[in-house]
């Protein structure tokens, strides 16, 4: 990393899941999408608060007003730019068309990155190997130039995040990814075929992986509260802290409190890749997993703000440029920056004032 950052730029993570497409039809049922989760939830416990209300109502990721809309809001409150999921399956697309969308409407202007999310779909929503419906493959090498190919427009894209002149690409579980470091390389190498510096690849430390797996990878983020509840095994609150049941359907909760105090007080790491922090808005996955679903009962956009705050602070000490938030519209797991019928738009005026706070 090179130069000196002033503030720390907040990356947001955003979902494409709420637009139907043919395979979600055929998996779920005519029409589904991430809505349908969301709009069926039901209060679990005394004080819980489901199903989630968005405050503008359902929208469908296929509208053209609808990003201009979510770039206009994330701008005006401070979100620098959107990380979206990108799902890639050995050449075959899902969820891609709102991302397309966006390539071609150069009037919505935000910055944005892309997460391939590269991990096989399952009908169990929680990334494990159990009743694969779309599996992962890495061994084709063409299947590499196929990839890089589709991504290059988008990279070349003037909105598209990049550091030091190389498009940002972060990778979800690198330690899925067999010859990832060869996959690497050779991206790297077309990238700079394409007028680049090369090809800038963030790995994620989260519940799957702890610390980068690769050597040539350029930057690590903790995404949260994955990397944090399964780093911290012995010190914060697991499944076992709170079980209940409702209708037969066991449920767990956790403390944000308490996980973003880990959170902000684990030391920071000192090594040659920057060291993205994270933080999360909240988590409640009870709408896709009602079955074995955990909830944060105690989070609130009070919370978010101070540990932000903190975040932020940290994160300008090392001077790192970017901190990534979980989640821009994570509606089914609780983790959403948009404004809902129940907080309004608290917790995009918390970022504004942790923003205003620490410049």
């Amino acid at each position: 990393m090179t130069g000196e950052f002033t503030m720390v730029k907040l990356i947001a993570f955003h979902l494409p899941q709420y637009h139907a497409i043919p395979e979600n039809d055929s998996w779920w049922g005519e029409g589904f999408t991430d809505w349908d989760n969301v709009n069926k939830a039901k209060p679990m416990f005394e004080g819980h608060s489901q199903p989630r209300v968005p405050l503008d109502g359902c929208y469908n990721m296929l509208d053209r007003s609808t990003h201009l809309r979510q770039a206009e809001l994330a701008r005006r409150y401070g979100i620098y730019g959107f990380c979206y999921y990108h799902y890639w399956f050995s050449g075959k697309l899902l969820l891609e068309k709102p991302l397309e969308l966006i390539l071609r409407e150069k009037d919505v202007d935000l910055p944005f990155c892309m997460c391939w999310a590269n991990e096989p779909w399952t009908r169990s929503w929680d990334g494990q190997n159990r009743e694969v419906i779309m599996p992962q493959d890495y061994d084709d090498k063409t299947d590499w130039e196929k990839h890089i190919s589709y991504l290059m427009p988008f990279f070349k894209d003037d909105r598209y995040i990049k550091v030091d002149n190389k498009p940002m690409f972060v990778i979800y579980r690198t330690n899925n990814v067999t010859g990832c470091e060869e996959i690497i390389d050779y991206w790297d190498s077309v990238c700079r075929e394409n007028g680049f510096a090369g090809i800038y690849i963030v790995e994620e430390n989260n519940n799957f992986q702890h610390d980068a797996q690769c050597k040539n990878s350029s930057a690590i983020l903790d995404f949260e509260p994955g990397y944090t509840r399964s780093f911290d095994k012995g010190t914060i609150e697991k499944a076992a802290n709170k079980i209940s049941l409702f209708f037969g359907k066991k449920y767990s909760t956790f403390s944000y409190e308490k996980t973003c105090e880990h959170i902000t007080e684990r030391p920071l790491k000192t090594s040659d890749k920057p060291s993205y922090l994270g933080i999360f808005t909240g988590w409640d996955n009870t709408p896709r997993r009602a079955e074995g679903g955990t909830v944060t009962a105690d989070a609130s956009p009070q919370l978010f703000e101070k540990f932000l705050a903190r975040q932020i602070e940290r994160s300008n000490s090392v001077n790192n440029e970017f901190l990534f938030i979980n989640a821009w519209n994570e509606w089914a797991e609780g983790a959403y920056l948009e404004p809902d019928t129940a907080n309004g738009y608290a917790y995009l005026e918390a970022v504004q004032r942790a923003l205003t706070e620490n410049n």
